[in-house]
C-alpha cells in the first residue's frame, strides 16, 4: 500500500457498522482527510463489491449519492483500482478496506500510513486494558502504530477501584473539545450521542448567572431503536438483568438506563454537585431522538416585580442567543412545531423545542427547626424561591448530531496533531 502510506491525513475506521459507516459519510463530504482505511476485521460477503454496496447505501438516510448530492440525479464515482488489495476510489478519494484483523493491537496501522483512528466496534471502551489483552483492547491501535484513537462511545471501566488514565479523556465537540491537549491525550471518547445533545442544552444554563444555581435535574430521553436491541422477541442471554431488551423493537415501548448523567459529569464538572439523574425510553423508530430536560433552579425574584427572573421567555432568550453566538451551529433554537421524521439528518447537536419550554415557580418552606439546626434563628421559618424548568431538545442520534460532532472532534485532533 506504498501509494496510500505516501499521502497525508489518512483517516482509519475500526467498525464499519451504523456509525462507522456514517463517519465515513461524513468525512467523505468534509474533505479533510485525504483517504480511508476501513477495517472490517472479517471478510464481507462474497466479493469486494458486497463491502462497496453497503457503503453506499442505508435505509435510514438513503443512498450516498443523496446525501453528497441531494436528489440532483449526480452520482458518486467509483472506481476499483485493486481488488485483491481491497482498494477503491469514491469521487477520487482512495479507499482500502482491512478484514484479518479483529484485535487492534494486529491491525497494523503503521502499515497503512494511519495516525489518527476512529473506533466504532462499540467494543473496546476500557482505556484502563492493557494493550496486549488477549480480546484486545483500545490501547492495541497505539500499538499498531496510530498516534491518536477516538472511542465512538463513552469509555466504561470495568474495574471501579481504577481511574481514568491520565493520557485518556472524555470530549464534546462545542463544550469541552478545548480542554484536548495532543501532547497529553492520546485515547478520546467522543461520550455519546445522548450526552453529545444534553451538554449543549446543560452549557447555557450554568454559563448564566441567573440559571448557574441549579437545585437538582434530570432527564428522559425518547429515543430511536438501535442495534442492540432485538427484531423479535428473544430468549435473555445468561446473567441478563435488563430483559426489556429482548423484546421486539418493532412493538414497543421500551423503557431502560443511560448513562449519559454519568457521562455528563465527566464532559462538564459542575454537574457533579447536582443530583442528576437520566433514563431512556426506546421508541420504533430508525433515528432522531428526544431529550425532555428538568430542571430546578433556585429562583432569583425581579426586586421591583415581585415576580421570578427564570421564565419561559427568559429560558427561550437564553437558547436563542447561545444558538447565534458561542453555540452557532451545534445548538439550534426553534419555535416551530417539529416531529422526529423533520430532525433525520439534521446537522446540529440539539435543536431546542422552544414551543415546549415550560416553567413554574413556587416557594419551597425550610421550617425554623430545620435553619437552627444550621444556626440560623428565624422563628417562622423562610420560604426560598424555586424554579422548576422542562426544556426539549431534538437531536439525530446518529448522522447529524452525534456523527457530526464526532467528525467535527476528529478534524480538531488532526490539526492539532504533533
Amino acid at each position: 500500500m506504498n501509494n496510500y502510506a505516501k499521502r497525508k491525513k489518512l483517516l482509519g475506521i475500526n467498525g464499519v457498522g451504523r456509525i462507522g459507516k456514517l463517519v465515513f459519510w461524513n468525512h467523505l463530504n468534509m474533505g479533510h482527510f485525504g483517504g480511508f482505511v476501513l477495517n472490517a476485521g472479517r471478510p464481507v460477503g462474497k466479493s469486494l463489491d458486497d463491502m462497496i454496496h453497503f457503503l453506499l447505501q442505508d435505509s435510514t438516510y438513503g443512498s450516498l449519492d443523496c446525501f453528497l448530492y441531494g436528489y440532483t440525479g449526480k452520482r458518486a464515482e467509483v472506481v476499483v483500482t485493486n481488488r485483491e488489495q481491497g482498494e477503491f476510489e469514491i469521487n477520487g478519494m482512495p479507499v482500502r478496506v482491512l478484514s484479518h484483523a479483529r484485535n487492534p493491537r494486529d491491525i497494523n496501522w503503521a502499515k497503512q500510513g494511519v495516525q489518527l483512528v476512529v473506533d466504532c466496534t462499540g467494543v473496546f471502551v476500557d482505556p484502563t486494558v492493557p494493550a496486549d489483552h488477549p480480546k484486545g483492547s483500545v490501547r492495541g491501535h497505539l500499538e499498531a502504530g496510530a498516534e491518536k484513537v477516538i472511542v465512538s462511545a463513552p469509555f466504561k471501566i470495568k474495574d471501579n477501584s481504577l481511574q481514568l488514565p491520565g493520557d485518556s479523556g472524555m470530549f464534546v465537540y462545542g463544550v469541552n473539545h478545548n480542554r484536548y491537549v495532543s501532547d497529553a491525550h492520546h485515547i478520546v471518547s467522543a461520550a455519546s450521542c445522548t450526552t453529545t445533545g444534553l451538554a449543549h442544552m446543560v452549557k447555557p444554563l450554568l454559563e448564566t448567572r441567573e440559571t448557574s444555581e441549579i437545585v437538582t435535574a434530570s432527564m428522559s430521553t425518547v429515543h430511536a431503536s438501535t442495534n442492540n436491541q432485538s427484531i423479535l422477541d428473544a430468549v435473555p442471554g445468561s446473567g441478563q438483568k435488563d430483559l426489556r431488551r429482548n423484546r421486539s423493537v418493532f412493538n414497543n415501548i421500551i423503557p431502560t438506563s443511560t448513562g449519559a448523567g454519568v457521562a455528563l459529569e465527566q464532559i462538564l464538572p459542575e454537574i457533579k454537585k447536582i443530583g442528576f439523574m437520566a433514563d431512556s425510553v426506546r421508541v420504533p423508530v430508525s433515528t432522531s431522538s428526544l431529550i425532555t430536560l428538568n430542571v430546578t433552579f433556585n429562583s432569583p425574584m425581579n426586586e421591583e416585580t415581585g415576580q421570578p427572573v427564570i421564565t419561559r421567555e427568559f429560558l427561550n432568550d437564553l437558547y436563542r442567543r447561545s444558538a447565534a453566538g458561542p453555540q452557532k451551529d451545534l445548538l439550534v433554537f426553534g419555535e416551530r412545531q417539529n416531529v422526529s421524521a423533520d430532525m433525520v439528518g439534521f446537522r446540529a447537536a440539539v435543536v431546542i423545542e422552544g414551543a415546549e419550554t415550560h416553567t413554574r415557580t413556587g416557594f419551597m418552606p425550610i421550617s425554623a427547626r430545620t435553619l437552627k439546626e444550621y444556626g440560623i434563628d428565624s422563628p417562622g421559618g423562610i420560604q426560598i424561591p424555586v424554579t422548576h424548568a422542562k426544556i426539549f431538545g431534538w437531536y439525530d442520534n446518529e448522522l447529524g448530531s452525534y456523527v457530526n460532532l464526532l467528525s467535527r472532534l476528529a478534524v480538531y485532533m488532526d490539526k492539532n496533531m504533533p
